[in-house]
């Protein structure tokens, strides 16, 4: 079962980081519109978040959305599909890059608006809570996220009223183009859960294998009734903070120090083969699978018709 996980893991960072590689390619072709924000370099942390995660556990998460929705479940060639704005898309081509949601595989999105899903998420842990499901919220945002109103809202009633979720902070160093040291009075976010008086921690988001351990040790936690609980993920993205970034506040020197020695794939690789818990061949085999599998998701979005106009007066209004 462990090489079994071993493999999983590996093969889903691989698929999503191929995936926004494809991604970034189709938008500089300009069959993706909007905005893309890509999450190279952080596939660690929501792989190894929702590794963690049972069916009836719910996920949300900001607009860096791919790579969460499909550790949740949602296909590549959904994914692939509704960023290109086809029918076949997850949102029916109708969401776009921030906007990848499937509630039947407990995903909740996917949201563009900085912070704003975090009482949404409350909401759902409160659900849960009154409805007596055993079950835990899993709430993704970045560091920037931290510094709004929603922010500090949401984290108080969840520690007033005992829900069950969990807080994860993606702290990637910087809230698009400034640095957590010019736009937060204290950099070591996870300081802020202290004001709730909530139980938090911080964990190493370029591995995967940390990141999944604690996840597992703080949801079942929770879900025995802790209450909420806060963790702060130090991550770094490769990519600047949308296609259109200049990255003129960040060096390149420093990017590449983090490509070079932080790579969560390569990080991953190395601890599996040196611990001689898989071979390499089963490696090459799982990227393989995963360039395959991505590749067929592209060919299967192109493919895929555009969404009907009526469609536009669809999803208006909630049916009852």
């Amino acid at each position: 079962m462990e090489r079994e996980n071993f493999l999983r893991l590996f093969h889903e960072m691989v698929v999503i980081r191929l995936m926004e590689e494809k991604a970034a390619e189709l938008y500089q072709q300009g069959k993706i519109g909007g905005f893309l924000h890509l999450y190279i370099g952080q596939e660690a942390v929501s792989t190894g978040l929702i590794s963690a995660r049972r069916p009836e556990d719910r996920g949300i998460t900001a607009y860096r959305d791919h790579g969460v929705a499909y550790n949740c479940g949602v296909s590549a060639k959904e994914i692939i599909a509704e960023l290109l704005g086809k029918a076949t898309g997850v949102s029916g081509g109708k969401g776009g890059s921030m906007h990848l949601a499937d509630v039947t595989k407990n995903y909740w999105g996917g949201h563009a608006i900085v912070g704003a899903h975090l009482p949404l998420a409350t909401g759902l842990a409160l659900a849960d809570a009154y409805n007596k499901t055993p079950a835990a919220t899993i709430c993704m945002f970045g560091d920037g996220a931290t510094n709004i109103g929603y922010f500090h809202e949401a984290l108080n009633l969840s520690k007033v009223w005992k829900l069950p979720v969990l807080w994860v902070c993606e702290n990637n160093k910087y809230g698009m183009g400034t640095s957590i040291e010019r736009a937060s009075a204290v950099s070591e976010i996870r300081q802020k859960a202290e004001g709730y008086g909530m139980k938090n921690d911080v964990v190493d988001g370029m591995d995967v294998i940390k990141v999944q351990e604690k996840a597992l040790q703080v949801l079942d936690e929770i879900r025995n009734g802790s209450g909420p609980q806060f963790l702060e993920i130090e991550t770094y993205r490769f990519r600047g903070h949308s296609m259109g970034d200049p990255e003129r506040y960040r060096k390149q020197d420093e990017v590449r120090h983090w490509e070079q020695e932080n790579d969560p794939i390569g990080i991953l690789q190395n601890y599996l083969i040196n611990n001689n818990l898989v071979s390499r061949e089963d490696l090459d085999e799982q990227s393989k699978l995963a360039e395959q599998e991505v590749n067929e998701a592209v060919e299967f979005a192109e493919a895929s018709p555009e969404p009907a106009a009526e469609e536009l007066y669809n999803h208006i209004y909630v049916e009852e």
